[in-house]
């Protein structure tokens, strides 16, 4: 996959990618352009397909090349930031809504599934929350809140059926699974399938207008809108991402005996918390997946992660004990909770964003592609007011703070020394910060031998990158931006440019 070097468990569209995906930009002008390829791109541009729009789909690598196919792809209407705080965030109108639109983004998702002899391995299953410390006070407030939000939630004094060492737990119904590399294709067939246009291009800049501007690979195009569905938005510095927060979230997946667990969503209540649920491997058996171990972007990295999700599934979950699959993902956590999808907040018109997926990437995403086509074509959208770029987050002002606090610390950086005094002294597949005089230069040596240096600089707001042992890039501690070791190349935004190449060796600290 493009954004990293582990592999997820979902199967990339590589034969749909080569089949489809051209460089060449195809003749006459799009109505609309969607740059990205996930699950809030694909789902933008079938919907406007189907509204008789000529759509172009622009990506970097193709379709679930960036984060999609790194989810777990847990489909729920009882969405991970507990709805004690969406009610204090929101409202309680405004939890009610979080409810109802994943609800809805839920059958949407399930109506495509429909249409494919194996329903893209679509499941209606039930949630559960347990407490990972066996304290019950926080279990009983969420009950309520979650009730009075309209979900259909019951307290389990029993526990989860099979895992009853584990305690109480709240139990949803109505929520789902998916095989997310399967979905994922029947997606971008459909897209096809409804005229949608495939480009393989870099997309660097965007000015919004009466007919929005790109440039894609130096040359620039036009079109009646732009929806930028990247992760994170490039197109401008500052106007979302002093609302949300990256972090790095970590998952492992094996296979587990028929029986074993139960197939449901499954949550603790710890912060940062560990998710869990079942899929189908290729032979027929299940397989678990669990996640957990997140952390800033850029910050805590800890090589251990792996191998502690590892322990806890095998402490509380029996039958996990071989796990065949490790990889990571990126979230962008918004400070109240929900994603930003609407017209871009920056003021770019006929430039609309889908952004902060807050770990419910799936839902968030198909949700972007529903309010935003309303938008594109003037229809009204009860869910646009709730998850308006632009709106104030005046009810969660701490949250808000403490990040934009924490991206202030990373500058720190700039003062310090280098993490290795010589780049010399670098295993094969190690990286590390060397500084020279005032500059940080990031020096990665490849498996070859080879010494690949750059500017430690992020082009995005200047923060120092940072090495990922577990992803073998570079990572920005301010707002997440990812490189590639060897190239420098963008591998997440809101970084549009690579990091500089470095003009002369890095080996000792000046």
């Amino acid at each position: 996959m493009s954004t990293a070097r582990t592999l997820p468990f979902w199967q990339p569209l590589t034969p749909f990618n080569a089949a489809h995906f051209s460089r060449a930009i195809p003749p006459g002008d799009a109505d609309i352009v969607v740059v990205g390829a996930g699950i809030a791109g694909l789902t933008t541009a079938l919907c406007c397909a189907q509204e008789g729009r000529r759509v172009w789909v622009i990506d970097r690598q193709g379709a679930g090349e960036g984060e999609t196919l790194r989810t777990t792809a847990h489909l729920a209407s009882a969405i991970d930031d507990r709805f004690k705080k969406l009610a204090q965030w929101h409202g309680k109108d405004g939890a009610r809504a979080a409810v109802e639109s994943h609800a809805e983004a839920i059958d949407w998702i399930e109506d495509i599934c429909a249409s494919t002899p194996d329903r893209c391995g679509f499941r209606r299953v039930p949630a559960y929350l347990f407490s990972y410390d066996g304290k019950l006070d926080r279990l009983k407030d969420e009950l309520e809140a979650a009730a009075e939000a309209g979900l259909d939630v019951s307290w389990q004094q029993e526990g989860i059926p099979g895992l009853p060492h584990l305690g109480p737990a709240l139990r949803y119904e109505h929520q789902a699974r998916v095989d997310m590399g399967r979905y994922l294709r029947t997606l971008a067939e459909a897209c096809r399938a409804n005229g949608v246009r495939f480009v393989l291009g870099e997309v660097t800049a965007v000015k919004g207008g009466e007919r929005p501007e790109l440039t894609v690979d130096g040359n620039t195009l036009h079109a009646n809108a732009v929806v930028l569905a990247t992760n994170v938005p490039f197109h401008e510095r500052v106007a979302v991402h002093t609302k949300q927060a990256p972090y790095r979230t970590y998952v492992v997946a094996g296979p587990v005996d028929d029986g074993t667990l139960p197939d449901a969503l499954i949550w603790d209540d710890g912060d940062p918390y560990h998710y869990v649920r079942l899929a189908e491997g290729e032979d027929g058996g299940r397989v678990a997946i669990v996640g957990g171990e997140d952390h800033k972007t850029g910050q805590d990295h800890d090589p251990r992660a792996y191998v502690r999700l590892q322990d806890w599934a095998r402490e509380k979950l029996p039958g996990t004990s071989t796990f065949t699959y490790d990889w990571s993902g990126q979230i962008l956590e918004p400070a109240d909770g929900l994603a930003f999808i609407g017209a871009d907040p920056g003021d770019e018109k006929n430039v609309y964003v889908v952004t902060g997926d807050s770990g419910n990437g799936i839902t968030h995403g198909t949700l972007g592609g529903l309010i935003i086509t309303d938008l594109i074509v003037g229809r009204p959208n009860r869910w646009a007011a709730l998850y308006d770029p632009q709106r104030k987050q005046l009810r969660s002002p701490g949250g808000w703070l403490h990040e934009n606090a924490n991206v202030a610390l990373q500058y720190r950086d700039w003062l310090s020394g280098g993490d290795v005094k010589d780049a010399d002294l670098l295993a094969p597949g190690e990286g590390a910060v060397v500084r020279h005089g005032i500059h940080r230069v990031a020096v990665y040596r490849s498996a070859e031998g080879e010494l690949h240096a750059h500017s430690a600089r992020c082009p995005h707001l200047g923060c120092s990158v940072r090495w990922s042992p577990q992803e073998k890039s570079w990572d920005c501690p301010c707002h997440g931006s990812r490189f590639e070791a060897v190239t420098g190349r963008v591998l997440n935004g809101p970084a549009s440019e690579p990091l500089a190449p470095w003009p002369r060796p890095a080996s000792r600290d000046a």
